[in-house]
């Protein structure tokens, strides 16, 4: 029912987004009409194959390689739509505008070949984009730590799809040239069923640091089988953690690391966030907590005991400009923040990518916490 109310909606968007795009830019564009009837299949098969996508996506049955070309479209469209609108409001601002006719034929010209020029070169470099992880250095001062700490955070990697063992293999090879005291993953390390993920799961039994590895689940967890996912996380010496703390560093050197479950759980019904509980046992030194989604940190009636949050989910918009719309959902969409006195948050933009293989204005990452 999840997936038909989802796929259902997904359909709806991405129709409307195609109807903009024919209706308010291909109809008007100068072209010849071969030329136009050319952009026109090529908008429809761009549609019907982001149609597939979710099936592609939850039932994974297809090679990588239709995979990828299943999955880029609904960049494609989205990216295409908003050029659209840029589009729609410089024609409006050309016709309001006094010209000769020559003049402003020479200027709408201008514009349609500026339109789909700026389509073709942002779809290229956002496809580029997402072949690249760079590593993010963040220095965080942490009050009364008293030796410091080198964390890697990993964050929405997304297993399932293009997102396969090579892909973890190369990101293992990268953390261990880090050589870190311990690494996290902050959610959404698994986007497809767990016998689907398992042969790149194994590849993170390689993951070198001092403390170990620690993971909490995101959201996509739940749709996947939650404790399935747990169990076999588990099963790689990957610690868990379920609404609870574990010690890090030597005796009244180190910190508590918490994580709790994400808040999805409240709607899922199960598996829900509780801080309360993660926080049972610690003292006076310096906590830091994994929670998936920002916006838990408004739903905490006090973060006094938590010097630092660290989370994922948002992408950091993965495709500009839809980090707006994500800053309307969440409180901190990329970065380190203070969030007050007590609390510093610093959001992952993803170390993968979810759906197409595009990312502008928000690059795929690794990052090296450096806590002093």
């Amino acid at each position: 029912m999840n997936f038909i109310i989802f796929f259902s909606i997904f359909t709806l968007l991405f129709t409307f987004q195609t109807f903009i795009i024919k209706k308010r830019l291909i109809n008007k564009l100068e072209f010849k009409n071969h030329n136009k009837k050319i952009l026109t299949y090529f908008l429809y098969i761009t549609f019907f194959a982001a149609i597939f996508y979710p099936i592609a996506r939850y039932y994974p049955f297809v090679p990588n390689w239709l995979y990828f070309m299943l999955s880029l479209p609904i960049g494609v469209i989205f990216l295409t739509f908003g050029i659209t609108l840029i589009y729609e409001i410089s024609s409006f601002s050309l016709n309001k505008i006094t010209f000769k006719e020559k003049r402003r034929n020479f200027f709408k010209r201008s514009i349609d070949v500026g339109a789909v020029s700026l389509i073709v070169g942002t779809n290229a470099k956002a496809i580029d984009n997402a072949k690249h992880i760079e590593l993010e250095k963040v220095d965080v001062k942490i009050k009364n730590l008293a030796t410091p700490f080198n964390i890697v955070q990993l964050s929405d990697i997304h297993i399932g799809g293009l997102i396969d063992k090579l892909f973890i293999k190369n990101l293992v090879d990268k953390v261990n040239l880090l050589k870190p005291d311990l690494v996290v993953i902050t959610g959404d390390l698994v986007d497809t069923k767990i016998e689907h993920a398992k042969a790149a799961l194994d590849e993170l039994r390689n993951l070198k640091s001092i403390y170990g590895t620690y993971f909490i689940v995101g959201n996509h967890e739940y749709f996947h089988g939650v404790q399935s996912i747990i169990d076999y996380v588990s099963f790689l010496d990957i610690k868990v953690l379920e609404n609870e703390n574990i010690y890090i560093g030597e005796k009244e050197k180190g910190f508590y690391l918490l994580g709790v479950y994400d808040r999805f759980g409240n709607r899922f019904g199960d598996y829900q966030p509780d801080l309360e509980k993660s926080m049972i046992g610690i003292n006076k030194e310096p906590s830091i907590l994994l929670a998936h989604q920002p916006k838990y940190i408004e739903e905490l009636e006090s973060t006094k005991g938590i010097d630092l949050i660290l989370s994922g989910h948002t992408h950091g918009g993965q495709i500009f400009p839809f980090n707006f719309l994500v800053k309307l959902q969440q409180p901190y969409v990329k970065g380190l923040h203070k969030h007050n006195e007590f609390t510093q948050i610093y959001v992952n933009k993803g170390t993968g990518f979810w759906g197409p293989p595009m990312r502008l204005g928000a690059s795929s990452e690794i990052t090296l916490l450096k806590l002093s």
